[in-house]
């Protein structure tokens, strides 16, 4: 017969191993932290794009189409769905939006996660930019079992170039951020090979990981973002989340330094000045040695520009160079 302190002492332990294992399958994969906040949040998004021709002069985008931005498609999730990340392989949906624009298969993605998985709360999109510097604006609502956001926007014209988000948690423990940004840089699908804005479709088999791009990588002067001189790209969009107050949903509350005004085209920014070098040709073979029999004569060769410098990048060398030769031509 079980006395009395034994049967409390058991019943202690139950609770503790019932509690231990409500806590290990309530916890996110991976590990990461728990969001104890107790109601829904909703956060308006800003997106800024800085994608400026004093920014970025290389290959700028000015017609056919101009440099632009696609809309925005984004979802507050759990730690169980993945819309995108470095390193990682881009599903057949992120393939079709970041080098067509086409959302749908990346909608019936997500749509599938949500319903099989229960990692998706919600999905959030906003208006295309038709310019490189430019804001638009939406809403969203987390929850705590999803307080995770994720978004993606294409970048126009490119390959498979886009800039986004992915995972950014916006509980800390059991309180909601009130307000989050972050600089956004470019990234490469893996889905297509090429090196310019304006390259055509031209697949890459087998198909390579999401990578961010660098002024240094892809390391080929044909790279539109192709920038020794620098250490690091100026950032190519801004992304800003503000908490919004349960009893005024309706009102946006301004962020220092930034106007929400939807998807509005915007010429004031300050960007930085991204210094171009001047490149040139190789040289043409040496032409024709002319001059009179019996003397000394000359021959040319020429080179052309390739890219033209621009903010105090390095200035043009000489595109003719002359030398001495003796005429072998002569009757």
């Amino acid at each position: 017969m079980n006395s009395p302190t034994t049967t409390t002492l058991c019943r202690a332990v139950c609770i503790l191993l019932l509690a231990s294992l409500r806590y290990a399958t309530s916890r996110p994969l991976g590990g990461e932290s728990v969001c104890t906040a107790r109601q829904l949040a909703r956060y308006s998004l800003t997106f800024t794009g800085k994608w400026s021709q004093t920014a970025f002069p290389k290959q700028y985008p000015l017609f056919r189409p101009p440099a632009q931005w696609s809309s925005l498609l984004g979802t507050a999730h759990s730690s169980d769905y993945t819309m995108w990340r470095k390193s990682e392989y881009a599903s057949n949906g992120l393939r079709d939006f970041a080098e067509r624009g086409e959302a749908w298969a990346l909608m019936k993605e997500i749509e599938a996660a949500g319903e099989k998985l229960q990692s998706v709360h919600a999905v959030f999109s906003a208006p295309a930019v038709p310019s490189g510097m430019g804001q638009m604006a939406s809403e969203l609502e987390v929850h705590p079992r999803h307080s995770l956001v994720s978004f993606v926007v294409r970048i126009v014209p490119s390959p498979d170039w886009f800039v986004g988000v992915d995972s950014l948690d916006l509980c800390e423990g059991g309180r909601w951020k009130e307000q989050v940004a972050l600089d956004l840089y470019p990234h490469d699908a893996g889905t297509d090979s090429g090196f310019t804005f304006s390259s055509p479709n031209f697949a890459t088999i087998p198909q390579d990981t999401v990578t961010e791009i660098t002024s240094s990588s892809p390391s080929h002067p044909a790279n539109s973002f192709y920038y020794p001189r620098l250490k690091s790209l100026p950032p190519m969009a801004k992304v800003t989340l503000v908490r919004l107050r349960q009893s005024t949903r309706a009102f946006v509350p301004p962020v220092p330094g930034l106007v929400s005004r939807g998807n509005e085209i915007i010429d004031s920014l300050s960007v930085p000045e991204t210094p171009l070098d001047c490149e040139v040709s190789l040289w043409s073979p040496w032409g024709l040695c002319r001059g009179p029999c019996g003397k000394l004569g000359t021959k040319v060769r020429t080179r052309y520009v390739r890219v033209q410098p621009a903010n105090n990048g390095t200035p043009c060398p000489v595109l003719e160079e002359e030398t001495e030769c003796v005429p072998d031509n002569c009757i």
